[in-house]
């Protein structure tokens, strides 16, 4: 068991390092300091706000560098501990347990949005730690209205939208834009934050459900919905694949890469992405969620400032995963190849129970026996309505990345094989 602490309040009375800066960390603030980059092993430590399946997949993709992680989360036992060098136990914006981390980090990075920028910004400042991405970056990011006019304002496509103010403000744009999609500004995930809204007479119930502080986005008539998942380095940035994303009740289900549309599509997409990625500070991998409208147009529907959901299928299908990406772009040290291997999909094990019970996942032998599928199980001990649990990702080297039949196939049986399984016990 890995071993967990409480956030320390000894650990905010100290101003300086708690231990001397290495060699190997002096190269790592090269960007602040225009230092040469020289990577040596033993890497250095890494400290992660957010402990969760993301931070689990990174302590793995890290471990073979020489990277060493520690999280920072408020469950004891999250799913990164089993993996992770360490865990501090506290709440993502408590500063005494984010001094912790930053007092045993040489670099931070965050695997969830609900981290503190404030404090992040003052304790990377108050332990000279370089942190990516960049705070700014977060704080942006986490407003989903802020984010919106954000990339308005530097000229990347959005779908149109609207800051509401109370029911008057979302009746009319209602009216306007004939029926809204509302938001929760801040903290919705997986579905959870949203809500159409399709007339005027549904404002006041969508608000007592969502609360005033939300925007309105206009429904867009979509052909697909697309993600490129990206990444900004100290070599410059590169993007993986575009992928090909199909959500049920706004859950992601499945990502399909190379995803099924035309060159022509794919190109734009990838545009769009690297001109939002030039649009955001600090290095790290950005999961940029898109549509790809029935006009043929891109829009950009959400960023994240991390590895994300819809790139998982890089851990096999990719010449680098998106999380040995993130670990090496964090840490200033060269990218690896976002090149694709072969066409993959990857699908989600979500939680298949009426109410939550302890997490035992049955049938597991069905994907163990499949040529070329590979399961991973994020080690969460109770299993809830739709909760993410692990994800299968299948490949094929013999099928053709430009035959989007081939990946018809793949995805049949990448989902067959989710079917297989169950968290409701025989």
């Amino acid at each position: 068991m890995v071993p967990c602490h409480a956030g320390s309040a000894a650990a905010s009375d100290k101003n300086i390092r708690s231990e001397p800066v290495t060699p190997q960390v002096r190269t790592l603030i090269f960007a602040r300091r225009n230092l040469p980059r020289m990577t040596t092993l033993p890497g250095p430590t890494l400290g992660v706000v957010g402990g969760g399946q993301l931070g689990r997949m990174l302590a793995e993709a890290a471990a073979p560098l020489g990277v060493e992680v520690i999280v920072l989360d408020p469950t004891p036992e999250c799913p990164a501990s089993l993996v992770a060098r360490d865990q501090i136990v506290g709440d993502f914006d408590d500063p005494d347990a984010v001094r912790e981390l930053a007092a045993a980090s040489d670099v931070l990075t965050f695997e969830i949005e609900l981290a503190d920028p404030d404090l992040l910004e003052s304790v990377a400042d108050e332990y000279d730690v370089p942190i990516n991405p960049d705070p700014g970056t977060l704080r942006t990011i986490q407003d989903k209205l802020v984010q919106k006019e954000a990339l308005a304002d530097a000229g990347i496509p959005v779908p149109d939208f609207i800051g509401i103010g109370g029911e008057k403000d979302l009746r009319l744009a209602v009216e306007e834009l004939d029926g809204v999609m509302l938001k929760a500004r801040e903290g919705g995930y997986d579905g959870r934050g949203n809500t159409p809204v399709q007339e005027p007479d549904e404002a006041a119930a969508a608000l007592d459900e969502l609360g005033v502080d939300t925007m309105a986005e206009a429904f867009v008539p979509f052909e697909r919905e697309l993600s490129v998942i990206g990444v900004k380095g100290a070599d410059g940035v590169a993007t993986y694949p575009v992928t090909e994303t199909i959500h049920e009740e706004e859950i992601l289900r499945a990502s399909v890469s190379p995803a099924r549309t035309d060159d022509q599509t794919r190109d734009r997409a990838r545009e769009v992405a690297r001109d939002v990625l030039e649009f955001l500070d600090g290095y790290g991998v950005y999961g940029i969620e898109l549509f790809e409208t029935e006009d043929g147009e891109i829009l950009v529907n959400e960023i994240a400032p991390r590895p994300h959901n819809s790139g998982h299928w890089t851990i096999e299908g990719a010449r680098t995963s998106q999380f040995e990406t993130h670990v090496r772009a964090v840490l200033g040290w060269p990218l690896g190849s976002t090149d694709l291997r072969e066409p993959t999909v990857s699908v989600n094990i979500l939680g298949d129970v009426a109410e939550p019970e302890a997490a035992t996942l049955h049938n597991v032998d069905s994907v163990l026996e499949s040529p070329n599928a590979h399961l991973h199980w994020y080690g969460k001990k109770q299993a809830r309505p739709l909760r993410k649990m692990g994800h299968i990702t299948v490949t094929d080297p013999d099928a053709d990345a430009d035959d989007p039949g081939d990946r018809d196939a793949l995805l049949d049986r990448a989902e067959s094989l989710r079917d297989g399984v169950t968290f409701v016990g025989e």
